[in-house]
């Protein structure tokens, strides 16, 4: 293949990525930091089975915090998040993922750095 046709090549790729990536948006991230109340899912019907055993290993690097996993409701099911490792986060603490009971049903609250 020449030099020429490899350019049109290289440039038709290009502009072909450019116009798939145009229809491509970015949604901000929810903030790490929370000072106020909770933020409570929706009301559910089943109790979240009890917590699985995880196996932390080692942290990654020193001062590493290791957030333990969850039962998330995700599609009209409970599902186990696995825990993991985190940076910790000057001035704050981690207040873990909970299930609290409302009325017949049980309210699902993440987990959350709160100072």
């Amino acid at each position: 293949m020449n030099t020429r046709r490899r350019s049109i090549l290289g440039l038709a790729a290009a502009a072909g990525a450019s116009a798939l990536l145009a229809g491509c948006y970015v949604v901000p991230a929810r903030p790490y930091y929370a000072d106020d109340g909770y933020e409570y899912g929706p009301v559910v019907g089943v109790a979240p089975p009890a917590p699985q055993v995880e196996v932390m290993g080692v942290a990654p690097y020193p001062g590493a915090v290791w957030i333990g996993g969850y039962w998330g409701w995700y599609g009209g099911r409970h599902v186990w998040i696995r825990g993991r490792w985190d940076a910790p986060r000057p001035g704050y603490r981690y207040e873990p993922h909970m299930w609290r009971r409302d009325g017949n049903g049980w309210r699902e609250a993440p987990g959350r750095w709160v100072r």
